[in-house]
């Protein structure tokens, strides 16, 4: 452990009683969330401003983090969601053109609490033995007020997600004369699938999450995607009613984590919690077409239930190779096709990407 990475003590207080204490960086105070790891060997920065984690408390699992620096490009949204951040330790000296700052500065600036020089792999081994659980970072003295807090972390759970993560109003983006025209459903969307479409030539209207049917159909796009985001698919019925509308109007529809799980909400299937989810860059996904097996990138802690999905709205088109969870689904009653994993990520030696290829060959043949 660097001799720099010293100060005050903080303290991670978990559901079940459990007091880890390690070091206080970012701000001080307490934080109170729902504790998950991912698996991630770098794109920290990423992570940190992924809307998926809002409400949780993170475990980076890769011992070194910061090395790199941090840099507003990197950003994935305008600002960061998660309540507090767990590291083995964080990088005080980081080195990269690219860098515009260092993790600790960065979480001070988004008001983040954190706590490093803590045993993250016990922490990690723990998470998979009992399941993602509720927890608290705080400066404060975990000892004197640990009855109250553990009230508080048991009574806590992730709500308003989606409301709490979407945009307000329409943006537009787009490259000189575009070829196709997308709307962009904002659950919590990443800036990287924005990105993956505008570099292929898409002009793309970012929408705020219950932006209507009605409103879609008169803009006229060639394609829809339906993104990522945080928290309990099924809290979101406003939302799976507006997406059984939307997927109603014929136009191809590409839908990514929470976008999946919302799509095969509206058709009749179902979601199940997982025990501790999947999140970082190493998850095997089989394509069940092909036969290839592809290293994804994924954060979530909800699944599609593969089977409760009626075989004449929807086949499962990809499966997780670890616990043959359903990863992707293309229907056969609505033009839509969706993955639980994340291909703007580039996980993997074989990308993903090839699926925003596919997404745009299907708006190509409506065109015709």
């Amino acid at each position: 452990m660097s001799l720099f990475n010293q100060g005050e003590k903080a303290y991670l207080l978990l559901a079940d009683g459990t007091i880890l204490e390690g070091i206080h960086f970012g701000v001080k105070g307490t934080a109170i969330g729902e504790v998950v790891f991912t698996t991630g060997m770098t794109a920290y920065q990423e992570t940190m401003t992924d809307p998926s984690y809002y409400g949780q408390l993170v475990i980076q699992t890769f011992p070194l983090i910061g090395n790199y620096g941090v840099n507003e490009a990197d950003n994935e949204s305008d600002r960061s969601y998660i309540r507090g951040y767990i590291v083995r330790e964080w990088c005080n000296t980081p080195s990269n053109f690219r860098m515009e700052g260092d993790v600790n500065s960065f979480l001070k600036e988004q008001n983040i609490i954190g706590i490093h020089s803590i045993d993250t792999r016990s922490l990690t081994r723990k998470i998979r033995e009992y399941g993602v659980m509720n927890g608290a970072i705080t400066t404060e003295d975990v000892y004197a007020q640990k009855d109250a807090l553990l009230e508080q972390i048991r009574a806590y759970t992730v709500k308003n997600a989606i409301c709490s993560v979407t945009g307000d109003k329409k943006r537009v983006y787009s490259n000189p004369n575009p070829k196709y025209r997308v709307a962009l459903f904002d659950f919590g969307y990443k800036r990287n699938i924005r990105n993956e479409l505008v570099a292929r030539g898409c002009e793309v209207t970012v929408l705020p999450a219950l932006t209507s049917a009605e409103e879609v159909k008169a803009m006229a796009p060639n394609g829809i995607m339906l993104s990522n985001g945080p928290g309990d698919p099924t809290e979101n019925q406003a939302v799976i009613d507006n997406v059984r509308a939307v997927a109603e109007l014929g136009i191809p529809i590409f839908g990514i984590c929470l976008g999946h799980q919302l799509l095969a909400l509206s058709q009749g299937a179902r979601t199940e919690k997982l025990k501790y989810g999947h999140r970082g860059a190493n998850q095997p996904v089989i394509d069940l077409q092909s036969g290839r097996t592809y290293v994804t990138s994924q954060n979530h802690g909800y699944a599609v239930v593969g089977d409760s999905l009626d075989p004449s709205i929807g086949t499962v088109s990809h499966v997780n190779a670890n616990d043959h969870t359903c990863e992707g689904i293309r229907y056969h009653k609505i033009n839509a096709f969706t993955v639980q994993f994340h291909p703007e990520a580039h996980g993997g030696p074989l990308d993903t990407a090839y699926l925003f290829d596919e997404f745009l060959a299907g708006m190509e043949k409506e065109k015709m």
